[in-house]
C-alpha cells in the first residue's frame, strides 16, 4: 500500500477541473449513489484520475462517466471502480488480488492502496506499456503487470484471494475459478451487451455462492493479444 504518490504527487494534486474540489465533487456524487465504504471513498478522492486519461479529456476526469482511452477501451466509471473495489473488501481485505484487463492502470491503481499486491494482467501491449510508465512515475511498488491473454489468468501466481474481471464475458473463464483461492472472492460483470449485471462469487472449498448485483456496461472480455 501507498502514500501519494512520491514524484507524481506535485502533478496529481491537479488545478481548476482537476482540483482536490473535483475530486471531493466525485466522492460526493458516489456517496449518494451509494459507495459506503469509507476507505474506498478516501481512495478514489486523493487518486489522480486526470492522469490515467488523454489530456484533452483531462477536464472530464472527475465526472462519473466512463471515458475513452483508445483501441476501442475505455476507463471505467468511477461509480463502478468504487463498487467493485468495495464488493472486494467487504469482508475483509484480502492480500493478493489478480485483475484482468489493466486498460489505463486506474483500477489497479485504486487496489493498490487498499491490498498487499495487486497482479494485473492485459493483452493489449500498447496499453500495458502506457499504465506501467505511469506506475513509476507514480512510485506504485505493488502492482506487477504481465502482457497475455486474461482468459488464462496468472497460473504462476495462483492462488489469489480475489480476482476482479474489467471485461464482460457470458460466463468467469474455468482458469481463473481455479486460480481463486479457498475463502476467496471474485468480482465480474456477466451477460452479453445490454444485459450485464455485476456479479459477485465467493468460493468456500468446492461450493461457490453467487450474487447478480447491479446492471452495468462494460466491453466484452476478448481472448488473444493485441
Amino acid at each position: 500500500m501507498n502514500s501519494l504518490f512520491g514524484a507524481a504527487a506535485a502533478s496529481a494534486r491537479g488545478h481548476g477541473m482537476t482540483s482536490q474540489r473535483a475530486r471531493d465533487r466525485l466522492v460526493a456524487t458516489l456517496r449518494a449513489e451509494g459507495i459506503k465504504d469509507p476507505r474506498v471513498l478516501d481512495v478514489i478522492r486523493t487518486m489522480p484520475r486526470h492522469l490515467f486519461i488523454d489530456e484533452a479529456l483531462a477536464s472530464r476526469a472527475y465526472e462519473n462517466t466512463a471515458l475513452p482511452i483508445g483501441l476501442d477501451q475505455t476507463i471505467s466509471q468511477p461509480w463502478v471502480v468504487a463498487r467493485m473495489t468495495e464488493l472486494l473488501i467487504e469482508r475483509g481485505v484480502p492480500k493478493r488480488v489478480l485483475e484482468l484487463g489493466t486498460g489505463s492502470g486506474y483500477q489497479a491503481a485504486v487496489l493498490s492502496e487498499l491490498v498487499e499486491t495487486v497482479y494485473t494482467v492485459e493483452r493489449i501491449e500498447e496499453l500495458l506499456r502506457k499504465a506501467r510508465r505511469l506506475f513509476r512515475t507514480m512510485k506504485i511498488e505493488n502492482i506487477r503487470s504481465r502482457h497475455d491473454d486474461g482468459n488464462v489468468g496468472w497460473p504462476d501466481e495462483a492462488p489469489f484471494d480475489a480476482i476482479i474481471l474489467t471485461a464482460a464475458g457470458e460466463s468467469v473463464p474455468r482458469a481463473l475459478c481455479e486460480q481463486l483461492a479457498d475463502g476467496g472472492v471474485l468480482v465480474a460483470p456477466l451477460g452479453p451487451t445490454g444485459s450485464q449485471r455485476l456479479t459477485r462469487f465467493r468460493r468456500e472449498g468446492d461450493a461457490w455462492h453467487r450474487e447478480d448485483l447491479e446492471a452495468v456496461s462494460f466491453v466484452p472480455l476478448l481472448g488473444g493479444l493485441g
